[in-house]
């Protein structure tokens, strides 16, 4: 079978497609037949050698997949031959806290979805929702995940209230489907007016221009009657913290997805900032099964579909990681793979 491989760091040159040996399930495991793969940040950071988690050379890339069970290892019960399924990002981490000992993650650490194949263990698989076509399906894992986790993991969103989402990144485009589901009123930013358009087409119900207004928590505050948001899904980490803070209601949350950027610098909220609130900064990394399967669900009673920007034939990986990177994509980049 074909599988790619990172064979060398720092350039999409290093991920070479290979013939390797098709695997073989063990009791638990599932051979996969691979359908769709999509990119995420992490898979970039991977490459460039940025990521905390260190890859060795040789790693399959990729945490998100989704593909069919061809076949069964003896003492599987979770799933059959035929079933729809996509694996965990964090396989080991079932439900609950995640400790060190459950970090191991696909296209990291662990081989990841970028082939014909795959073996996955019962434990850290998941059922697709059965409306969702293969590259949907394969958006679940890494991005889905993290802005489900940041809606849910902390104190209960209620009706009415206000998320504010950071950008057009895959996260915060499902975080804007996840809060409109809870019967929230979402806040967005962005730079582009396209994109503030496709914001208002997926849900978002007002949109501010954060290089007009670089300081966009006045924006925020005066949408919301001078109260902030309930709920701030970060995803820009070092450069958007401060005025997440200032956004955030009295009590409000802040879910913080990044904690650096690619100059090495952490986060910083000014004491003035923090001094004036409240509000929860809480660390958030992706989800647990059992946190995937409640998501899956929701997606599947609402009818939920994740947005795709593009998607790459199987022999166009580095096309696919080249256009990732050039932050144009709208949604997910999705890798087909059968």
């Amino acid at each position: 079978m074909r599988a790619y491989r990172i064979e060398s760091f720092g350039a999409v040159e290093g991920i070479e497609r290979r013939e390797v040996p098709l695997p073989e399930p063990g009791p638990t495991g599932l051979l996969v037949r691979m359908r769709a793969a999509s990119l995420n940040r992490r898979d970039v950071m991977i490459l460039q050698g940025r990521y905390p988690l260190k890859a060795p050379a040789g790693v399959v890339p990729l945490s998100d997949g989704a593909g069919e069970v061809v076949a069964l290892g003896s003492a599987v019960t979770r799933f059959a031959v035929g079933d729809r399924v996509c694996g965990s990002y964090f396989p080991n981490w079932r439900d609950g806290r995640i400790t060190p000992a459950l970090a191991d993650q696909p296209g990291a650490t662990l081989d990841g979805m970028l082939a014909e194949y795959v073996v996955l263990d019962e434990q850290g698989t998941v059922a697709v929702p059965a409306a969702l076509d293969w590259a949907e399906a394969a958006a679940l894992p890494c991005a889905g995940l993290t802005a489900w986790h940041a809606l849910t993991g902390g104190e209960a969103l209620r009706p009415g209230q206000t998320v504010l989402t950071l950008g057009t990144g895959s996260v915060a485009l499902f975080a804007v489907q996840f809060a409109k589901l809870a019967g929230c009123r979402v806040i967005s930013t962005t730079s582009s007016a396209a994109k503030a358009d496709r914001l208002g087409a997926l849900g978002a119900d007002a949109v501010v221009d954060y290089r007009r207004h670089p300081e966009w928590s006045v924006q925020v505050r005066e949408l919301t009657g001078g109260l902030g948001a309930d709920l701030v899904v970060e995803t820009g980490g070092p450069q958007t913290v401060e005025q997440s803070v200032r956004a955030a209601a009295l009590y409000g949350q802040v879910a913080l997805l990044t904690t650096g950027d690619a100059q090495g610098r952490g986060i910083a909220v000014s004491n003035e900032a923090y001094a004036s609130s409240l509000a929860t900064l809480r660390r958030v990394f992706v989800g647990s099964r059992a946190q995937f399967e409640a998501m899956n669900a929701a997606v599947a009673a609402h009818g939920m579909r994740p947005v795709i920007d593009r998607t790459f034939g199987f022999d166009e990986v580095h096309e696919a990681y080249r256009y990732f990177e050039s932050g144009a994509a709208f949604g997910k980049v999705v890798v087909r793979i059968g």
